[in-house]
């Protein structure tokens, strides 16, 4: 017999700083803590930016350290490695500067470095060993340096294992940072590419987290402590998701066009915060699965991808959640025009020309994905089913397929 889940939960990271110049108050956060050693992980495109300078400048005599190692979709060995460098340097505070992957690899390095075993331990099964996280780490700072991946709102991590083709997560409470300082000023110096395919993720975020299923649909869970970190949307998600739908599709265009308008630039940093929060608490579908399915074997941008599977995704999902694309229709319209006979075929013309105008690439085709691999990729997509399992319409091997198709 059908549990239907009556309670729903609402989880963020502890604390946020968000505005223009939030990242100077950052030697006071480090003062609070008693902070003496302080590690930032990054990459060499944020140090070379001139922000990790500019940050550590302010902790005058504290002993600072730079790990600037990260990639774009870090693989389990650099994990490791950072583990490996945290464990040496022995932080009062760990900083993540920079996209998502600085921000993951520094989140998990917070709190894996506290606990015992393997990296691999504490992935989810069956790829990994599903230990829990069982307690919080080294206090842990996130500063985003684009505005899309909602990482600093985010209790996952995601790893990529080459071996594999496979991109894998670990999830945990105890992985929430415990402040975001989300400074726009420091999005500036992004390029015009990032800056788009980043906005588009936050994007996709919010599209997903409005339209997946809701928390009444899934069971109650036996233990409250069992309940998914993807709990389903609640009326509190769906706030957020809609007024980032709107930021993104009124400030997008112009943060790629004209990335020194700092209005457009906190607009979008606001966005993918509250597309972030949203989407940590309800939860994705079927595009973020096809999208690190293509990654894993690909090696393709995570936002580009993303943007060029959501159209077809939305035309999928269109007759399941027909009343939720009115209303992403309507935030994205650039007219006040009335709703369209079809609303969802309304919203996929947004999304499609908004990626058109900001230079994302066409189709699959376009990022490097060969046709004839386009079969294993569904297969790989199917293995998701921590993201499959929000999605408004059931998804098969062959839909997969088919979306994949109409995307290359």
């Amino acid at each position: 017999m059908f549990d239907q889940e009556t309670v729903w939960e609402f989880n963020m990271t502890d604390r946020v700083k968000f505005g223009s110049g939030a990242s100077r108050e950052l030697s006071a956060e480090a003062k609070q803590i008693g902070a003496e050693t302080v590690l930032f992980v990054t990459d060499e495109g944020v140090v070379g930016a001139g922000i990790v300078d500019y940050l550590a400048d302010r902790f005058g005599s504290k002993q600072v350290i730079v790990y600037d190692d990260v990639e774009p979709d870090p693989n389990i060995g650099l994990f490791e490695d950072a583990l490996e460098f945290a464990a040496q340097v022995d932080p009062d505070l760990i900083i993540g500067v920079g996209g998502g992957s600085c921000i993951d690899v520094a989140k998990t390095t917070s709190v894996v470095i506290e606990h015992e075993g393997e990296l691999i331990d504490y992935v989810a099964p069956p790829t990994g060993g599903g230990e829990p996280i069982r307690r919080s780490g080294v206090p842990m700072v996130a500063i985003p340096t684009t505005a899309g991946t909602g990482s600093e709102t985010s209790p996952v991590s995601v790893i990529s294992l080459p071996s594999k083709n496979l991109k894998v997560g670990i999830s945990s409470q105890f992985q929430y940072p415990d402040l975001a300082v989300i400074d726009p000023e420091l999005t500036v110096t992004l390029p015009s590419g990032p800056t788009a395919a980043s906005g588009m993720d936050a994007l996709c975020h919010a599209i997903e987290a409005y339209t997946t299923r809701g928390f009444g649909s899934k069971a109650r869970p036996e233990d409250p402590a069992m309940r998914p970190d993807y709990g389903g949307r609640t009326t509190v998600t769906d706030a957020f998701a809609l007024k980032a739908i709107e930021l993104v599709s009124g400030n997008l265009r112009q943060a790629v066009n004209v990335g020194e308008d700092l209005d457009a630039r906190r607009n979008m940093s606001l966005a993918s915060f509250l597309a972030g929060v949203a989407f940590t608490n309800a939860g994705l579908g079927a595009t973020h699965a096809l999208a690190l399915s293509a990654a894993g074997e690909y090696g393709t941008g995570h936002g580009v991808t993303i943007a060029t599977l959501l159209p077809e995704v939305m035309r999928f999902n269109a007759g399941a959640a027909a009343d939720r694309y009115a209303d992403v229709y309507e935030r994205l319209a650039s007219t006040e025009e009335s709703l369209p006979a079809d609303p969802a075929e309304g919203a996929i013309r947004e999304v499609t020309a908004l990626a058109d105008d900001i230079g994302i690439p066409e189709g699959l085709s376009d990022l490097g994905v060969e046709s004839e691999y386009l079969t294993s990729l569904a297969e790989g997509t199917m293995q998701l089913e921590r993201l499959l399992v929000g999605n408004p319409r059931r998804l098969s091997v062959e839909d997969a397929k088919a979306i994949l198709t109409d995307a290359y």
